[in-house]
């Protein structure tokens, strides 16, 4: 063989190698080119349409596989398990960035592959494809050759930059990937916390109640005692402020009121197994059915508020509390209302303060959406979608079939997420009287809150219909003024005009010779309530 055909087999397999290796390191093909050419050791010509068509050959490839195999993985279950289910991209200013990304791609080696999958994916025509691929290689391509003939002493550094530059795109892409999976879920979290904040309803307690706290200091100065309000009902521990029986306050009601109370019983402390068979004794003798409701029976704002719907259900809730609790019938309603009440111990007649209607969230399913997604996109359900998650657990990543309500929560507070509107439109004189009756035939008890059930709004306002579920005392609130229409202002009016009422008839109690307990005492008994509500379930 010649040596002027040895240099041509040559010049021809170092083609071939540099072609070859464009499809397994792009950038490294194409600097061994331009340095072979800086050297002599291969034609120009041949080198740059070598390294063009390698660069280009892989670019080819890489889409080709994308657009054939790419959809097949996109719909596997394994796939979207771990990445979720793809959305195609459709619209025309989408293709438009598409063809921008794969252009500049190019310079950015990281980006590079991805840009290429998702032109597959997409489904971008070959040709177009092609053709910006084969401009931007062309491009690449010079830029490499010209930078190596200009300066061939600095190939070492070229290749050195380069790598540092692929991995700045490589750093780039994957910070462009986590904002693209989890950004958008970061700006909706961040809209929906400032959102909150400007609804002054869902202000975190400390920062609602500070005012509060500045009135009742200022009241306990005006009636010269600032544990007055523990005087406001003096058949309730400390007026019912902390620490009273929810049990005591509903057998007084069932003895006294039994046809409009929801029965009670206690459950006392004690071995898990007895407490079960005290549960059985009671749904035995008094032919209590299923569902049922068990709560703790010193409890605030819904906390530990369970329904029931078997002994098992039972079994369970008192693995977890080993507080005493109020086993008590479960009534449907369908509608909820919390009605204030007052009356001063000089005054033969009560009068009602004000009226809440409670609604309980539902989110409807379309087939598609998880039940955490369908409260995400609810205007409302959103602000509190923490308490609804908590609350459903794992059952918040099921999709809820089409048409499908679930009931986000079964406690009528507030803060378990029920939502309140004024309902002042259900007073009437028969109402006020019916309430007034119930009150008077217990003993002590001047101002506080009954939250009941009831079938329509006709039977309320004509006093009749409803079952008393729970009887609040003096720290109850007049919650019609969570009524999203309400103001901020409007809210304290209310609350101010509220607490007045307490401070005024616990003074007039300590007239009359009925001494509240001490602040000291109540605050032990907040103490000994906190301790123990750390154990409380999340309420339905």
């Amino acid at each position: 063989m010649t040596q002027t055909a040895s240099g041509t087999v040559e010049a021809l397999l170092l083609a071939g190698a540099i072609v070859a290796g464009g499809l397994l390191s792009e950038d490294g093909a194409t600097i061994t080119a331009a340095t072979l050419t800086a050297s002599s050791s291969i034609n120009p010509k041949l080198a740059f349409f070598s390294a063009f068509v390698g660069l280009w050959a892989g670019d080819f490839g890489v889409y080709v596989l994308a657009r054939k195999v790419g959809p097949s993985i996109l719909q596997s279950s394994r796939f979207q398990r771990w990445f979720g289910k793809a959305e195609p991209v459709v619209s025309d200013r989408a293709a438009g960035n598409g063809r921008w990304t794969l252009a500049l791609s190019r310079f950015f080696p990281g980006t590079r592959v991805p840009a290429y999958i998702s032109a597959g994916l997409g489904r971008m025509p070959a040709a177009v494809f092609a053709a910006i691929t084969a401009v931007s290689a062309l491009a690449w391509v010079l830029l490499v050759f010209a930078a190596i003939q200009l300066a061939p002493a600095q190939v070492g550094s070229a290749r050195q930059k380069l790598s540092i530059l692929g991995l700045f795109g490589l750093g780039l892409l994957v910070l462009l990937y986590l904002w693209r999976r989890w950004g958008l879920k970061v700006r909706k979290r961040v809209a929906t916390q400032f959102a909150r904040m400007s609804k002054w309803e869902f202000w975190p307690a400390w920062l609602f109640y500070a005012p509060v706290a500045a009135m009742c200091t200022w009241l306990g100065i005006r009636y010269r005692g600032l544990s007055l309000p523990a005087a406001a009902n003096i058949n309730q521990k400390n007026g019912g402020i902390i620490g009273e029986s929810k049990t005591a306050i509903l057998q007084e009601l069932m003895r006294t009121s039994p046809e409009f109370t929801a029965d009670a019983y206690a459950i006392g402390e004690g071995p898990r197994g007895k407490r079960l068979r005290a549960i059985e004794t009671i749904y035995a003798r008094e032919r209590m059915g299923f569902p049922a409701v068990l709560k703790p029976d010193v409890a605030q704002r819904g906390a530990g508020f369970r329904i029931i719907h078997s002994l098992l259900d039972a079994e369970e809730y008192l693995s977890r509390v080993s507080t005493p609790l109020v086993l008590q019938r479960y009534v449907e309603g369908p509608q909820e209302a919390g009605i204030f009440y007052y009356r001063f111990p000089n005054e033969n007649h009560g009068h009602i303060f004000g009226i809440t209607r409670k609604r309980f969230p539902v989110v409807t399913g379309d087939g598609r959406k998880t039940i955490g997604e369908l409260i995400d996109q609810d205007s409302r359900a959103r602000f509190l979608a923490n308490t609804y998650l908590a609350r459903l657990g794992p059952k918040s990543n099921q999709v809820l079939p089409a048409g499908e309500r679930l009931r986000l929560v079964e406690a009528g507070n507030h803060c378990q997420g029920c939502i309140f509107t004024d309902g002042w439109d259900l007073h009437s004189e028969e109402l006020r009287s019916s309430i007034d009756a119930i009150s008077q035939k217990l003993h002590g008890f001047y101002i506080g809150r009954y939250d009941v059930r009831y079938r329509t709004d006709e039977d309320l306002r004509a006093g009749r219909g409803f079952t008393i579920l729970e009887l609040n005392g003096a720290s109850s609130e007049s919650t019609n003024i969570y009524d999203e229409r309400n103001s901020l202002w409007s809210a304290y009016s209310t609350l101010y005009r509220q607490w007045s009422l307490v401070y005024e008839i616990g003074a007039m109690n300590r007239d009359c010779g009925h001494l509240p307990a001490t602040p000291l005492t109540i605050f032990k008994d907040w103490c000994e309530f906190s301790r123990r509500a750390i154990e409380y379930p999340v309420a339905d």
